[in-house]
């Protein structure tokens, strides 16, 4: 099993920034690849970024490309998400999810954190 704990939401105007963290526990060994999903209210779950557990390679979605960066510390078993310009339509909440198989987009998210609320202001 993998643990996944999100920190680091907030309220902010629009413009400004958030650093999103999730720190990884347990069977860390099995994670391939660690994304970032957003679900706004009435709207479906969405991708937003991922990077492989090695640290070497980003993905992003185009909404946030640009904007968003994601990074992997490896002392610390965790990945960041840095957001800037944020937009009032960033507004969701932010979930941490773990990926023993190398796909990026949707499939094989086995595991998952308990989300954290970003909220942007207009």
């Amino acid at each position: 099993q993998v643990q996944l704990v999100e920190s680091g939401g907030g309220l902010v105007q629009a413009g400004g920034s958030l650093r999103l963290s999730c720190a990884a526990s347990g069977r860390t060994f099995s994670i391939a690849v660690v994304g970032w999903f957003r679900q706004a209210p009435g709207k479906k779950r969405e991708f937003v970024a991922a990077i492989t557990w090695s640290g070497i390679s980003t993905y992003y979605a185009d909404s946030v490309k640009g904007r968003f960066t994601m990074s992997r510390d490896h002392a610390n078993n965790a990945v960041y998400l840095q957001m800037n310009s944020l937009k009032p339509e960033d507004t969701a909440i932010y979930y941490c999810a773990a990926n023993p198989s190398s796909s990026i987009y949707s499939d094989g998210y086995n595991y998952w954190g308990q989300g954290t609320q970003v909220t942007v202001s207009s």
